[in-house]
C-alpha cells in the first residue's frame, strides 16, 4: 500500500521574497520537520511573518524552492494558518466553526458534534451562540485555533497569537497551542515574546534583517546563544536598523 502523502518536512532552499528592490527574506535554508513547536523570533520587520507565509505556501519565492513532504507543489490542504489579527465573520462563535468545517469538506451530519468538539477544546463551550464579534480579543484568537483546527492539519502556522492579549489570555492561548502540538500537530508560530518563546517552543529559529541568524534547541538557545545577534535580542538590544 501507498504510504499516506505528509506535508513534513517542509523544506526551504535558498528561499527568497523580494519586492522591488528590497529583500524581505534573503537566501533561506531550514528544515521544519515533525515534533515540538517551532518558534520563530527576531525583531518587527526581520522577516517572521513572510517566512510563515512562505511555508504555508501563501508566497511563491522569487527564487530558491520550498517543498512540503518531497512536494514543490503540495496544496495547502494539510496547513493552515492563524493570522495576528483574525477576521471574525459575522455570526456566532458555532456558525463561524460550521463555516470552516464546510469549507473543509466535513459531512453536515457530523458538523454539530464536530463544532461543540472545538469549542470544548478551546475554552468557548458556554459561548457558542454569542456573536463571535462580540467575543474578547483573546476568546476571537480561540475561535481562529477552532477554525484551523477544522480541517484537522498537519501543521498549524501562527502568527504572533498571544500579541496584545492580557497575562490570563495569554496564558489560555498558550495552553491551547501546547494542548494542539499534544496531539502531534506542527505548530510553527512567530512571536516577539521572548517568555512566550521560552514556555512554547521546542527549536528557536532567530531572523534579522530577513536572513536567517541561528536556530538550536530553545534551551541551548536561551543558555548559550551561539551568534553576537543572538546575545544582543535576548537583551533586547537586536533593532531593525
Amino acid at each position: 500500500m501507498r504510504a499516506p502523502l505528509t506535508d513534513l518536512p517542509i523544506v526551504l532552499d535558498e528561499a527568497a521574497v523580494i519586492v522591488g528592490d528590497l529583500a524581505i527574506l534573503d537566501d533561506i535554508s531550514l528544515t521544519l520537520a515533525a515534533g515540538s513547536p517551532t518558534v520563530l523570533i527576531g525583531p518587527n520587520g526581520s522577516g517572521k511573518t513572510t517566512l510563515l507565509r512562505l511555508a504555508m505556501g501563501l508566497l511563491q519565492p522569487s527564487r530558491g524552492q520550498v517543498s512540503w513532504g518531497g512536494r514543490a507543489d503540495a496544496l495547502p490542504t494539510q496547513r493552515a494558518i492563524v493570522f495576528q489579527r483574525p477576521v471574525m465573520l459575522r455570526r456566532s462563535a458555532a456558525g463561524n466553526i460550521r463555516y470552516a468545517l464546510k469549507a473543509a469538506g466535513v459531512a453536515r451530519t457530523a458538523r454539530a458534534a464536530r463544532t461543540a468538539e472545538l469549542l470544548a477544546l478551546v475554552g468557548l463551550a458556554e459561548l457558542g451562540e454569542r456573536p463571535a464579534r462580540k467575543l474578547s480579543g483573546g476568546e476571537q484568537q480561540r475561535l481562529a485555533l477552532a477554525r484551523a483546527l477544522a480541517k484537522e492539519p498537519q501543521v498549524l502556522f501562527l502568527d504572533e497569537p498571544t500579541a496584545s492579549l492580557d497575562p490570563a489570555a495569554s496564558k489560555a492561548v498558550e495552553d491551547l497551542i501546547r494542548a494542539v502540538a499534544a496531539r502531534g500537530i506542527k505548530v510553527v508560530m512567530a512571536t516577539h515574546d521572548l517568555g512566550s518563546a521560552k514556555r512554547l517552543a521546542g527549536d528557536i529559529v532567530l531572523l534579522h534583517r530577513g536572513r536567517f541568524v541561528e536556530t538550536a534547541a530553545a534551551a541551548t538557545f536561551f543558555s548559550q546563544p551561539a551568534t553576537r545577534e543572538a546575545r544582543a535580542f535576548i537583551a533586547g538590544e537586536l533593532l531593525v536598523s
